[in-house]
């Protein structure tokens, strides 16, 4: 290989195209660009000197036909004088005009005359470098002319005398003329000084580097502020107290807890005697986090630097007008599979369409024949999507006692037969106009985004809601190789809805503890299981019976929805609850070798198909029995409590909310199980109250849902209290770039990158073909294939 010397590198600035690094070519593009300015700037001043010369010329040739008039015309007249001052006045003013003024005009005669040919030929000398002396001065000898106003200013007291006297005539028609000579000469010099001013710019060129800094800063590359203060630096303490702060994610991962971060961001910062603001209103119920951000927003204001608005972030986004703002709703199931993806998020929509500034579009997968032969009840199929919408509204208005009003779109999906669940194919976020693109809710945001490969939710949306349903880590343990599967799934659920959520709202504390996240039930009851429950309260009161059946459980039938632990329990206590039996309704996956497990073990098991909880069979039933520590809030659970039934579950924290019930008996050990199960087969359960019935409703989950979310504030415009609004918009127009956001953008980029390779997709269990639609879907939703709506191009 042929050996090269090593040189320093080279930089070179374009200005108008595109700059870089460079050698020769980039010194060559400047060396051009500042000869043409270098000429122009020379051809201005010669021509300005050219002008100058002839305003010299005219000046001059002006100045000697007035003096020439006024000594022909003083000697022709000689009139009498009236009295002896007066007489004597021309005498010595003309005397003046002698002695004073004329030698002065003649010498600056002279004076011009021999600088005439030298003044071009040393200014335009000057622009040639000279050394580092850098180039010659350029300056007009006016020092006969300053001699003549002197002389002037001086004698002003005589020459006003003489004016008086010469022209008392004419001074009574026009009083506030002044003699034109003088007034000639003034107006001369006044505009000769103010075009010798333009060499002195030029003397301030003196070398090249002084005139590319002028240059540069005519085109504001200075980007030092005007109105910048005088703030001290940031200490090393506060440098140290901000990188804790933002780096609390991370240290978060280390098992390190927030509060231990602000105490050790509380050690580090000390206040300081700087002025943070003129406006110390500013401070007020400011805790020390606020300060310190207060405080490196004053450093940075003082350097003049402004923040953007965003990063990773798309310039323009749904503009929020006075109009009804958009809300899209956006899961992972829909009807008729009977889950809690496709019931919840369908009633979610129903009421909050109801609120009056909002419009909603609910967006549910569709699935070709061939996955709804796989997932829907009774092989139950549609030919079109607006086939399955037409079922899902008369479902729902059967159980609503008000007409719905939201749109229902659909997005392209798959079903995975290893996952059992619909897995999302293609850009999910396409399929939401960019104008109705506001406020989206990912019911189910792990799920949503474990193979997103599209636009950033965040990007798009000004406000983006996480609801987690499904407790994945639960149910991945269960499977082989488990505790390794959950390990990264926790770690890639934890990088999603940090990536592509604002809130995340957690329906119980059973689901991971993930960012951003709040534990809040937003489910509601379907109204059609709280007037079951009326019914049955009102039967008991009028004396008729109210439970003619003893126990059941309903759900999907696999083995991760509490059927492990229920034969379990039944097994092990077979003796103790001789004589006990219990219905089980359930289809699934897992319904064979579940009934063939129980047979095997002789368990007083009577397996049902699987039938809607609201079913008139299902009314009688006095005590539900649900074993599930899966779940995350069973809908099921809920519905028998509002059905004024007894339920028996574990003590769990999926089942929290309902232990404030006094219908609901929670056990810890499988002998406590026992004794709940004999406690509510000997008793009747308590009549709800209007309190309780009204907690368990939809229109208490949807105030829930609006308060814990924020979303009553992004409605509203109130995301920030109106006493701290001032605050914290100059906190983000001079602070720095947030890390958090600078992570969770990077984090975005790169899960869009990797979901963009199809190794790396079927890899981590992806069903081939999901990173776009299929050709199936395009003709069942009349779609334009992926390669038409998104075309590469090759070069």
């Amino acid at each position: 290989m042929e050996a090269r010397a090593s040189r320093p590198p080279s930089f070179s600035v374009s200005v108008g195209g595109g700059g870089g690094f460079g050698g020769a070519r980039g010194d060559d593009s400047a060396f051009s660009f500042l000869s043409k300015g270098w000429r122009e700037v020379r051809d201005s001043a010669t021509a300005d000197l050219r002008l100058m010369r002839a305003r010299a010329d005219s000046l001059r040739t002006l100045a000697d036909r007035e003096l020439e008039h006024l000594l022909a015309s003083a000697s022709a007249s000689a009139p009498p004088p009236p009295q002896p001052l007066a007489a004597g006045a021309p005498i010595a003013e003309l005397e003046f005009v002698r002695t004073r003024i004329q030698p002065k005009i003649s010498e600056l005669r002279r004076r011009y005359a021999s600088q005439e040919r030298e003044l071009g030929r040393r200014v335009l000398e000057g622009w040639a470098p000279r050394g580092a002396g850098g180039p010659a001065r350029a300056r007009v000898d006016l020092s006969g002319i300053t001699a003549i106003r002197n002389a002037i200013v001086s004698e002003a007291g005589v020459g006003e005398r003489w004016r008086r006297a010469a022209w008392s005539g004419e001074a009574e028609a026009d009083e506030g003329k002044e003699w034109e000579v003088v007034r000639m000469i003034r107006d001369g010099i006044k505009e000769f000084e103010r075009r010798s001013q333009t060499s002195e710019i030029f003397e301030g060129l003196r070398s090249t580097g002084e005139f590319v800094e002028k240059f540069k800063s005519s085109l504001s590359f200075n980007m030092e502020s005007q109105e910048s203060k005088e703030v001290p630096p940031l200490d090393v303490t506060e440098i140290l107290a901000n990188l804790v702060r933002q780096s609390e994610p991370f240290l978060d991962q280390l098992g390190i807890r927030k509060d231990q971060c602000d105490r050790l961001v509380e050690a580090l910062y000390r206040k300081q005697n700087h002025s943070l603001s003129e406006d110390t209103s500013l401070l007020e119920n400011a805790n020390s986090s606020d300060e310190l951000d207060l405080r490196i927003a004053s450093v940075l204001q003082s350097t003049g630097y402004r923040a953007d608005d965003g990063f990773w972030s798309e310039p323009a986004k749904y503009e929020v007008s006075d109009n009804k703002r958009h809300v899209a709703i956006v899961t992972t199931a829909s009807l008729p599979w009977m889950t809690g993806t496709a019931v919840n998020p369908l009633f979610r929509a129903a009421y909050l369409a109801k609120g009056t500034k909002q419009d909603v579009t609910l967006v549910v997968p569709w699935l070709c024949k061939s996955d709804q032969e796989l997932v829907y009840p009774n092989s139950m199929t549609f030919s079109s999507p607006e086939e399955q919408e037409t079922y899902i509204r008369n479902w729902l208005e059967e159980r609503l006692g008000f007409e719905s009003n939201f749109k229902i779109s659909f997005y392209p999906g798959k079903f995975s037969k290893e996952r059992r669940s619909i897995i999302p194919a293609g850009d999910t976020s396409q399929f939401i106009p960019s104008r109705e693109a506001d406020i989206a809710i990912l019911e189910e945001p792990e799920h949503l985004n474990w193979y997103h490969h599209g636009k950033r939710w965040t990007d798009k949306f000004n406000h983006v809601v996480g609801v987690v349903h499904t407790n994945y880590l639960e149910y991945i343990k269960r499977e082989k190789n488990g505790a390794f599967q959950a390990f990264l799934v926790k770690h890639i659920n934890n990088w999603v809805t940090r990536a592509y959520c604002d809130k995340v709202l957690r329906l119980s504390a059973a689901t991971q503890d993930l960012p951003k996240s709040i534990v809040c039930n937003v489910h509601g009851v379907n109204p059609k299981f709280l007037k079951i429950g009326e019914k049955i309260t009102a039967d008991r009161e009028s004396g008729e019976p109210s439970f003619s059946k003893g126990a059941y459980f309903l759900g999907k039938m696999v083995w991760a929805k509490g059927y492990r632990e229920l034969i379990d329990l039944m097994a092990k206590h077979k003796s103790d609850l001789e004589g006990f039996k219990l219905d089980v309704y359930g289809s699934g996956e897992d319904s064979q070798e579940v009934q063939s497990t129980a047979r095997k073990l002789d368990l007083s098991l009577n397996f049902f198909k699987g039938r809607d909880h609201a079913d008139n069979s299902l009314h009688g039933y006095k005590v539900f029995i649900n074993p599930s520590i899966s779940d995350v809030l069973c809908t099921a659970t809920a519905e028998a409590l509002a059905m004024g039934k007894f339920v028996i579950c574990a003590e769990h924290p999926s089942n929290e909310f309902f232990m404030s019930f006094p219908n609901c008996l929670t056990y810890k050990t499988s002998e406590e199980f026992v004794v709940r199960v004999k406690e509510a087969m000997d008793r009747e359960p308590q009549p709800l109250t209007p309190e309780q019935r009204y907690n368990l409703s939809w229109e208490a989950a949807t105030e829930r849902f609006m308060e814990y979310s924020d979303l009553d504030k992004v409605l509203n415009n109130e995301v920030v209290q109106s006493g701290q609004a001032g605050t914290r918009n100059k906190m983000r127009r001079t602070s720095q770039p947030n890390l958090s956001d600078i992570m969770d953008g990077g984090l975005a980029l790169a899960h869009r990158c990797l979901t963009g390779s199809e190794v790396l997709r079927l890899a981590t269990g992806a069903i081939p073909g999901t990173r776009d639609y299929d050709k199936q879907h395009c003709v069942d939703m009349g779609l334009l294939p992926p390669q038409v709506q998104q075309p590469v191009y090759g070069w």
